[in-house]
């Protein structure tokens, strides 16, 4: 790790080359000269203990434009979000991947202090936690990435997802006191949030206090630091569910919190939602809970000291269940009832006198209708006799009119008669010659089908395709055969996605950078046909490959064991492209045929499969077509299930011609190189691997872990070519002629 003596030279560099002000050369460097001194980790880890004389992290050395992590994973920093006594929160850009990883390029990076992970046991804990956050996928709880550390530093730090707005310590300082009505809205979001975090995953939060709630500047409500902070400050722990002595933030934390023998429930939150909930109608924490808050009635105050009881068996079982107290218990006072009751009884008196003058009037103005109505019925009746004269002439001088009328219009049928008779027969000749002309085109394209499929059929000997189109290679040496083909014909296909396909995806979330990525929508002719695999290649299948070459991975992820549970049907991940091409070499040396990955205009026009639509089975989908991450929607469509993992080869249904997994389980690598749109791509077929970022390959179809927007027909991904994945794998195309 650097001394700071290392890290004042490397400031004092960056002042004499012009980077860095003197003043702010001079502040960095005091911050580095108090960290050096800064108390013993564990005088500042007790809550009685005074603060030390530094912002937390600033021993670090952080600094705008710092790049953090492994050398394969980099971060830029770019600002400082937030500090505390958990060490920084930086606004950083992810340098490696550069969002093909399912997150925005702008990521959070939590950069835990040195003092938190000095020790082994200490570092463990926290990237246990980490790892169970990684799990949580609730839209009011804040996504968490990856954990890393950095070699230079030896900081451990958390990449999470990119936050705008402020936290609800921020919005208390600027709003004050908040309204009843307003504290329910924001804790909503949180009970739902630790609901999910129980039910799905037995975890509770143990640090829920005003800083670890997060409002968006879209209103969105989101909890941060999921146990992290309470397994931080807990480090004499042994395992991620023993309850922490130091459990929480002081203000916040339950009696209970302080027993080293107890288990963590959801008892410990409701606790600390009731008195973050009279901090938010008060403006501040109690001393004693011996005064209830202005705003809040008597019986609204029982229901919210029965979440701060000392007994947690006393409490709410849940924050949910607090809630439905409160507002359960909304309901008048007795002085509202007294009040109610008086100004019912002077409506009452209102009304009776209002209706006793309505009464009045209504006999007036019968008197005055039944006057007038005499006058008009008189005057009616002359008018009467007035309108049958006139009626007797016009009945006369319209039976005149008519019977002309009718003469002319007999004339003017006759004629348009004869001209819609010249016009069927023109339209008839017309329709015959257009049929003739369809008739031909398809006769000519069944001719041309018919010879493409005679040169397809293999010679005698050779496997042939079954009833349904399939066709599986046997290998050289007559142990097995390689993966089951679907033979695709040529075509023509428009290749991306239109304007209403991309203003639909933006309103789902999707970025425009994204979307140029589909643009100019043009049109592309396969030439050749070819055949696909009819799933991505699967385990078992990979698995005879490395027992033929003796592969070896070297990449992060297992195979084998990528984090998920798989069996020989589940589609192979933790493969780069590289390691795909020895695949499709080794695949034809033992079958004799020519594989290879499919060019990214073969992959688009299979998976459409002749449709036009965002999906090959429509503009919306849903999670029992395909699996993905079933908490979004897209369009519309209905939510479901988080998987959290890949499915077996064939558990949804296939698209048009009979490729399954198109859409969903993993990325598929094509032979394509990374280009930012489609200018001056081939228009035949063939792969572009001419230009761009010859380091990234092209990814196809969206994955288990990412959003339904990402797995329409036209969206392209990219990643690094010598990189493997948990949400990556491929299928093989075999060239037919």
């Amino acid at each position: 790790m650097q001394t700071a003596i290392d890290k004042i030279r490397e400031l004092r560099a960056l002042h004499e080359d012009g980077l860095l002000s003197r003043t702010e050369f001079d502040l960095r460097k005091n911050a580095i000269l108090d960290a050096a001194y800064v108390p013993a980790p564990e005088a500042a880890e007790m809550d009685d203990a005074p603060a030390p004389r530094t912002r937390p992290g600033t021993e670090i050395g952080l600094m705008a434009g710092q790049e953090l992590g492994p050398q394969n994973r980099r971060y830029r920093l770019e600002r400082l979000i937030a500090h505390g006594g958990m060490g920084q929160v930086w606004q950083a850009t992810d340098l490696a991947t550069h969002a093909e990883l399912g997150h925005s390029a702008q990521v959070a990076l939590k950069i835990l202090p040195p003092q938190l992970t000095q020790s082994a046991p200490q570092a463990k804990l926290l990237i246990q936690e980490a790892t169970r956050a990684r799990r949580l996928a609730h839209e009011n709880i804040v996504r968490v990435y990856e954990w890393a550390q950095d070699p230079a530093t030896a900081s451990y730090f958390i990449i999470m997802e990119c936050l705008e707005g402020e936290d609800l310590d921020s919005l208390l300082g600027r709003e004050g006191r908040l309204p009843f009505e307003r504290v329910l809205a924001l804790i909503e979001p949180v009970a739902a949030a630790l609901d999910y975090a129980w039910d799905k995953h037995g975890l509770v939060h143990r640090d829920i206090k005003p800083g670890n709630v997060f409002v968006t500047k879209r209103g969105e409500v989101k909890l941060l630091d999921f146990g992290i902070a309470a397994r931080a400050r807990g480090s004499g722990s042994t395992s991620p569910l023993d309850a922490p002595s130091t459990s929480g933030t002081a203000g916040y934390r339950a009696p209970e919190a302080g027993s080293p023998d107890g288990q963590p429930a959801p008892t410990l939150d409701v606790y600390a939602v009731s008195m973050m909930i009279y901090q938010m109608l008060d403006g501040a924490l109690p001393p004693a809970l011996r005064a209830s808050p202005a705003s809040l009635k008597p019986h609204q105050w029982d229901a919210l000291r029965a979440g701060c009881a000392q007994d947690p068996a006393a409490r709410p079982p849940t924050v949910r269940a607090l809630l439905e107290n409160l507002k359960n218990a909304v309901g008048p006072s007795p002085e509202e009832i007294a009040a109610c009751e008086a100004a019912e009884r002077a409506a009452q008196e209102r009304r009776a006198r209002e209706l006793a003058a309505q009464r009045e009037a209504e006999e007036q103005a019968k008197a005055a209708a039944r006057a007038l109505l005499a006058q008009q019925r008189r005057e009616q009746q002359r008018r009467e006799r007035a309108a049958q004269e006139e009626a007797r002439a016009a009945r006369k001088e319209a039976l005149r009119q008519q019977l002309l009328a009718k003469r002319d219009e007999e004339l003017a049928k006759a004629r348009l008669a004869e001209e819609e008779a010249l016009r069927k027969a023109a339209q008839a000749k017309a329709a015959a010659a257009y049929l003739l002309e369809q008739k031909r085109a398809r006769e000519l394209q069944a001719a041309r089908t018919a010879s493409e499929l005679q040169q397809l059929m293999p010679t005698p000997g050779s496997p042939v395709a079954d009833g349904d189109g399939m066709l599986s290679d046997p290998f050289l040496i007559g142990a097995g055969s390689g993966p089951s083909l679907v033979l695709i014909p040529t075509g023509r296909f428009q290749m991306g996605s239109h304007e209403h396909e991309r203003k639909i995806a933006m309103a789902a979330g999707a970025q425009k950078k994204w979307l140029e990525r589909e643009t100019p929508q043009r049109w592309v002719g396969i030439e050749r046909p070819f055949a696909m695999g009819r799933y991505p290649v699967t385990v078992g299948e990979w698995r005879v490959f490395v027992q033929a070459t003796s592969w070896e991975p070297q990449g992060e992820v297992n195979w084998q064991e990528p984090g998920f549970p798989q069996t020989d049907a589940h589609p192979v991940v933790g493969v780069t492209w590289h390691d795909a091409q020895r695949y499709v070499e080794w695949l034809t040396k033992a079958t004799g045929k020519r594989y290879r990955l499919p060019s990214e205009a073969e992959w688009e026009y299979a998976c459409r499969a002749g449709t036009r639509t965002a999906f090959s089975f429509g503009d919306t989908i849903s999670p029992e077509q395909a699996n993905y991450d079933g908490s979004f929607t897209y369009n519309g469509g209905p939510r479901g299930a988080y998987r959290g993992g890949t499915t077996p080869s064939g558990m949804f249904p296939p698209n048009p011609w009979g490729l399954y997994d198109m859409h969903g389980n993993v990325w598929e690598w094509v032979q394509d190189v990374v280009h930012d749109n489609y200018e001056g791509a081939p228009l035949d077929g063939s792969a572009w691997e001419t230009g761009g970022d010859g380091a990234r390959r092209i990814l196809r179809g969206g994955s288990w872990l990412y959003n339904p927007r990402y797995l329409r027909s036209a969206l392209r991904n990219g990643f690094s070519s010598v990189l493997s994945n948990d949400i990556v794998g491929f299928r093989v195309v075999r060239e037919l002629i």
